[in-house]
């Protein structure tokens, strides 16, 4: 399988060419089965149809990937309590996260808030995963901790503590000049953490709906290779755009970090001791509390790493193809 590339085709058929545990993470974030507007397919079937197709794909997702990787499945919660069961046959649990990402009301029950992402792992021990740290949460006027820590100040990391199960410091893509023509869209930095998580600089990526790109986008920046399967090849072809205008330069000096605006967003923790010496700390570490630890030099945020592929050019490139682009 050729990587650093997004290939065109059924992800069934595209899985079945890729060499047993040959990748070191498998991200997926499949059709929903909610009828969403997709370009060239129907994000409708049956009810068991939908869980047989799925079932097929996740143990091929499964078999190729090391006995060292990690497996992520992102749904909303209906659709994850089937996929935990397909896993739990070939794989480990490791953690449900939740995204906090609230959607529109449906009807008489519980306001829906979160969309899950299954962490798993392809054996028991073994597996490569790195702790992570974000920064503190402050509140948004006074910028003081949101979390009243008592005594315990002088002990809080100068970063931010390390990274839960429950993701609330990522936001959806909200404003439509910031997002392609896809109804699914995911940000990047959501994928930059499971990246960063759970991979080394050179490892292998795999995303089987990779739609416009993002999970290829995120590793491409992060010194991983990639490989894409995307069944339409209109988004394959907004794709290969946006990879050509991503460059792999994520980094703090020689450590791959992940960037939201003008911020580091998420490190390894065991990144610190050499990431440290680009931050002005607070002293003493109780001050913590008032102030955040803040990049010495923020010209050094590279701005060349992802450029915001606007809707309005994407839409103009598309209408040049009939639909006829293959991989």
């Amino acid at each position: 399988m050729e990587l650093n590339k997004i290939i065109v085709g059924d992800c069934l058929a595209e899985l079945k060419r890729i060499p047993d545990e040959s990748v070191d993470m498998a991200f997926a974030d499949p059709p929903f089965n909610l009828k969403k507007n997709y370009s060239s397919y129907h994000d409708s079937l049956e009810f068991q149809e939908y869980l047989q197709w799925c079932e097929l794909w996740i143990s091929e997702m499964v078999r190729v990937t090391k006995p060292t990787g990690s497996i992520f499945l992102h749904n909303i919660p209906k659709w994850l309590t089937y996929y935990a069961t397909f896993l739990n046959k070939f794989a480990y649990f490791k953690h449900w996260i939740a995204w906090d990402a609230p959607t529109s009301p449906m009807g008489n029950s519980l306001q829906p808030a979160h969309y899950g992402i299954l962490f798993y792992t392809k054996a028991a021990k073994g597996a490569k995963i790195y702790e992570l740290r974000s920064p503190h949460k402050r509140e948004r006027k006074t910028g003081y901790l949101a979390k009243d820590y008592g005594g315990k100040k002088d002990m809080l990391h100068p970063f931010g503590p390390l990274v839960s199960d429950v993701w609330t410091d990522i936001h959806r893509i909200k404003h439509n000049n910031k997002r392609d023509p896809h109804p699914c869209q995911l940000p990047i930095h959501l994928l930059d953490r499971l990246i960063l998580m759970t991979t080394d600089e050179g490892d292998i990526v795999l995303d089987p709906f990779s739609g416009t790109g993002t999970t290829a986008i995120s590793a491409k920046r992060l010194g991983r290779n990639y490989i894409g399967l995307e069944l339409d090849p209109n988004y394959a072809i907004i794709s290969e755009d946006k990879l050509k205008m991503t460059s792999n330069d994520s980094k703090l000096g020689d450590i791959y970090v992940s960037y939201y605006l003008k911020d580091v967003l998420t490190i390894r923790d065991i990144d610190w001791n050499y990431l440290k010496d680009f931050f002005y700390i607070p002293t003493p570490s109780r001050s913590i509390d008032q102030y955040k630890a803040t990049l010495i030099n923020s010209n050094i945020i590279p701005t060349s790493s992802f450029n915001v592929f606007k809707k309005e050019n994407t839409d103009s490139m598309l209408n040049l193809f009939d639909g006829t682009y293959s991989g």
